[in-house]
């Protein structure tokens, strides 16, 4: 599966004649029978399916369909709960701002509720601040900072990723949703799933030694910070991971990353008591005509001429909105002929229809 900047770049749907396309609600119903068939009840599913689907139609398939066997296994294990009678929990708040416990349900069942409650207090305080503990890994931080600037609101949140989105005029919008370090570990799982070369500069071995050795980078789980060395200003991306740590373990009480375990491979009971950060703003107690001045910069930014060798200048959001038009466009998501198989092996493993049916 190509990232979606190199999808966006792709001048044909010609170029994919190989993936395999895939409407969205067979993505979902996919998800839903892998998900209720370890546990998840519908309405924790349900949240859960529906980030998996707007991860890949946005085109992070790092943290889309890739994933479902992990949140499969947390659930199996019983590493992580789902229980109609299990929800998050407010433990102290102020008019502007709460402190969630997770109570150890899916990420996407504990940051839609810390988000959704940042979001009223912000309608009612011009501000809302949310720091969550007791959590699990959620995807894409995009899915909740938008779902704020979708009721034309200012978000910023994370977990180690960064993601900031804002309203601009006519549907346009900026929408960041950035790893700390050069790229997120489920780039380098999707490299491996595809049998693909691990680029440079992306990992180090367990001894901290650059290595484009994908088996050694899947066993030692070390990325590069976002600039990698030092001589390219790597300490900045360690800084600002520092930084969303601060934020969202050290202030919500939850386990510093350091010290928690290892999502996907620690099979130890317990759950991971991951830390969050919501913050939602409302631009309208601030200075008038937001929109139209972020329409500006946007505006301004594409029309910059690009560099050597590419067409465009892009501002963040654009990718992935490009990569929808292009799903829209084919009547559903490109996946690899190997993704399919993945999937495929993955639904007769837990007994299941699966997501496609394999010709041969």
């Amino acid at each position: 599966m190509a990232t979606c900047e190199e999808l966006a770049k792709q001048k044909t749907d010609d170029d994919d004649d190989s993936d395999v396309i895939v409407p969205r609600e067979d993505v979902h119903a996919f998800c839903m029978r892998c998900l209720q068939k370890v546990g998840a009840v519908t309405e924790h599913a349900e949240a859960m399916a529906e980030l998996i689907v707007a991860a890949d139609y946005r085109g992070f398939y790092s943290h889309g369909l890739n994933r479902l066997d992990f949140y499969m296994e947390d659930l199996r294990s019983g590493q992580v709960i789902s229980k109609p009678e299990v929800n998050p929990a407010i433990v102290k708040e102020t008019v502007a701002t709460a402190l969630v416990d997770g109570n150890n349900l899916m990420g996407p069942v504990v940051g839609t509720f810390a988000m959704d409650l940042a979001i009223r207090k912000a309608k009612q305080a011009g501000i809302g601040w949310v720091s969550v503990k007791g959590s699990n890994h959620f995807g894409i931080a995009g899915w909740y900072s938008m779902r704020a600037m979708e009721q034309e609101l200012i978000t910023a949140l994370g977990t180690n990723p960064i993601s900031v989105a804002a309203p601009a005029d006519d549907g346009d919008s900026f929408v960041l949703d950035m790893a700390t370090t050069v790229v997120a570990l489920g780039k380098v799982e999707i490299k491996h799933t595809l049998q693909q070369p691990l680029p440079s500069g992306w990992s180090l071995d367990k001894d901290g030694r650059p290595t484009t050795d994908i088996e050694k980078a899947m066993t030692s789980v070390a990325l590069y910070p976002l600039g990698g060395a030092e001589e390219t200003s790597g300490y900045k991306g360690y800084g600002l991971a520092m930084m969303v740590e601060v934020f969202c373990s050290i202030l919500s009480g939850a386990t510093a990353t350091p010290f928690g375990r290892m999502w996907g491979r620690d099979t130890e009971p317990g759950g991971a008591n991951l830390g969050h950060c919501f913050v939602a703003l409302d631009p309208q107690v601030f200075a008038p005509g937001f929109t139209d001045r972020l329409s500006e910069l946007l505006n301004h930014c594409r029309n910059l001429p690009p560099a050597e060798g590419e067409s465009e200048v892009l501002v963040p959001g654009d990718p992935e909105r490009q990569h929808v038009k292009k799903c829209d466009a084919l009547g559903g998501i490109p996946y690899e002929q190997n993704q399919i198989q993945w999937a495929h092996n993955l639904a007769e493993k837990n007994g299941l229809a699966p997501l496609v049916r394999l010709s041969g």
